[in-house]
């Protein structure tokens, strides 16, 4: 299992990786908010979400999160919505967090997410804020374990490799 670093420049957390899954299918777990925690491979999402069962441009989710062993709810809005190309939200503090997929091959898709915090203002660059509480590692980290968990999740497995079947149904 492979996760790549996607150099985005400056202010920017991105990785992609193949996954044995059809965009569609992939794109739909992104898209319910709640489903979100079978995605995280942060281990900060909770199952408490409210939202819409299916986000859209413009549309609000809360999700309970916790982080540094402090639980907190955070509600964000979606700022970009391409049916089976790209979802993207904004967090409170302003960040936007971004799942982009795009087909490679039949029935496989290549899926980046980025963790987007180039929008954060004049103090929060001086300070280096996102440096100095550590979101930087901790979302690369996060980003890589997701992505490596998703990618398992859609592995073939290997009596499916031996005998030409699919993938392996999620879990």
């Amino acid at each position: 299992m492979t996760v790549t670093v996607i150099d985005t420049g400056p202010h920017q957390i991105s990785r992609s990786v193949l996954v044995n899954a059809p965009v569609s299918e992939l794109f739909a777990i992104v898209a319910d908010p709640r489903r979100h925690r079978e995605l995280d491979g942060s281990g900060t999402v909770r199952a408490t979400v409210s939202g819409p069962p299916r986000l859209t441009e413009g549309a609000t989710f809360s999700v309970n999160m916790k982080a540094y062993g402090l639980p907190y709810r955070i509600t964000s809005r979606v700022t970009a919505f391409e049916e089976d190309r790209l979802i993207e939200w904004r967090h409170p503090v302003g960040h936007r967090w971004r799942w982009q997929f795009s087909p490679e091959s039949t029935g496989c898709t290549r899926v980046s997410e980025t963790f987007d915090y180039s929008r954060m203002g004049r103090i929060k660059a001086t300070i280096r804020y996102y440096d100095l509480i550590r979101a930087t590692k901790a979302n690369a980290a996060g980003i890589e374990a997701t992505l490596a968990q998703l990618q398992a999740r859609y592995a073939p497995s290997e009596a499916s490799t031996t005998n030409g079947a699919g993938a392996a149904p999620p879990v």
